[in-house]
């Protein structure tokens, strides 16, 4: 399979993913008082965002597909060592059961700051510094808007209690 077959693939099926999204599952499942005040706490707003962004990123990986030339190199072709495949498998599962036990006694800013980086360092990103930066200000970010903007509680740890 080629470059090109790959970024249309993906493309099309990102476009259909977010047009599945936006004219039937969130129409069907998702239900929303009439009266919010604020669009962004409205139960609508997010999956309608998330729709939009799939779809627009959809769109870029079908236009870059139709840049790339048609006799593009083959992939590389996935490698024998099934076993490391194996391997992190069971590290995920074992990421995600820590998150899970250490969720009461972090907090959830905390576990998502070292759940972010055991991750990323379990796929081996190819930027580690910016996944660390990612770690830390992603969570951070998130409570700060939801605590302070949209008034919704954070489960808070034992360890650390933020502001």
């Amino acid at each position: 399979m080629t470059q090109r077959q790959v970024q249309m693939r993906l493309g099309v099926g990102a476009v259909l993913a977010a047009l599945f999204l936006a004219v039937y599952a969130i129409p069907a499942w998702v239900s929303s008082p009439s009266n919010v005040g604020n669009i962004i706490l409205s139960p609508l707003f997010w999956p309608y965002a998330l729709a939009g962004f799939t779809g627009l990123t959809g769109f870029g990986l079908i236009y870059s597909g139709l840049r790339l030339d048609q006799s593009g190199a083959p992939l590389e072709e996935p490698s024998d060592e099934a076993g490391a495949a194996w391997v992190r498998l069971a590290l995920m599962a074992v990421i995600m059961v820590l998150t899970m036990l250490l969720l009461p006694g972090l907090g959830m800013v905390l576990t998502s700051m070292l759940i972010f980086a055991a991750t990323a360092f379990l796929v081996r990103t190819r930027h580690p510094m910016t996944a660390l930066v990612c770690a830390v200000l992603v969570p951070l970010v998130l409570y700060a808007f939801f605590a302070h903007v949209a008034g919704v509680a954070i489960p808070q740890g034992e360890v650390l209690r933020l502001p």
